[in-house]
């Protein structure tokens, strides 16, 4: 076991892309090639920054990839909102709050582990 994956933030940001990638792949066909694949690559990149951090040796090098995370949970909640504006059946109720209250969580654990 490499030492990122005992991360309990990157084990929860793990969770939470697959939830983001089931709801990309769930979206109508006129956003695929728009808003799921920016939905995909920024659920992606929360756990693959964590993973990169965490494996550098400088307290920089790792706060700059946490940081990146952090980003990525952000662009991840921007896309998500802007889909439930455009309309109410672009979203199915995929219990929006709890990938909302995930993302927070996660945002938090990342500012504090790059301080």
């Amino acid at each position: 076991m490499l030492s990122f994956e005992r991360l309990i933030v990157w084990q929860k940001s793990l969770v939470f892309a697959k939830k983001l990638v089931i709801i990309a792949n769930e979206l109508p066909h006129k956003y695929q090639y728009s808003f799921s694949d920016q939905l995909r690559r920024a659920a992606l990149s929360v756990p693959s920054n964590i993973a990169e951090g965490a494996g550098r040796r400088s307290k920089n090098d790792m706060s700059n990839f946490y940081g990146i995370a952090r980003g990525s949970v952000y662009e991840s909640v921007n896309i998500l909102k802007l889909l439930e504006n455009l309309s109410e059946e672009t979203l199915k109720d995929e219990n929006l709050d709890n990938i909302y209250s995930d993302a927070e969580e996660i945002a938090k654990m990342l500012w504090g582990m790059s301080k």
